[in-house]
């Protein structure tokens, strides 16, 4: 790699970073008042792995969430701030270890494109909190044809019949 190419990809990254941080539009629901909190707030309300992949954008292992076995009927809520995202008819195994849905309660993502791998992806986060959950690909079954590939850290599970 020539030094002119590697500045042209030093520049190019520097231009999708300020990309990344622009939230891409998308209808919310008008019952959803923003939750606002300090770094200090989110570490006393979340677990470290919960504010490492919520607050930091970070990724679980895959394999590592019980949620990712869930069978019973209910909702997955944001583990932040306990918006329901996604229910249980919504599910499907996708083989890939993480907690996988072919769509979402309407007006509770938000996505912005992610290059933290250079190639394009889009990110979603919870309307209300902002917390990271996943990205979505293209491989889902249908009707939607969509993965919303979530960490299983990012929900928690309210079974339908209350028993946890």
């Amino acid at each position: 790699m020539t030094r002119r190419n590697l500045f042209s990809l030093l520049a190019a990254a520097g231009l999708a970073s300020k990309t990344d941080a622009a939230r891409e539009t998308a209808p919310l629901r008008a019952d959803i008042v923003p939750l606002r909190l300090t770094a200090t707030q989110w570490r006393e309300r979340l677990s470290p792995q919960a504010y490492a992949v919520l607050r930091e954008e970070g990724t679980e292992r895959p394999g590592s969430s019980p949620l990712n076995a869930e069978k019973r009927k209910g909702v997955f809520a944001c583990a932040g701030c306990g918006l329901p995202l996604f229910t249980s008819e919504m599910k499907f195994d996708s083989g890939t270890g993480w907690p996988s849905f072919f769509t979402f309660i309407p007006g509770t993502l938000q996505t912005k494109t992610d290059y933290k791998i250079i190639y394009p992806r889009t990110e979603y986060h919870c309307a209300k909190c902002g917390g990271h959950q996943g990205h979505v690909f293209d491989d889902g079954p249908a009707p939607t044809g969509k993965r919303y590939c979530n960490n299983g850290v990012a929900l928690k599970f309210i079974p339908k019949d209350g028993k946890a």
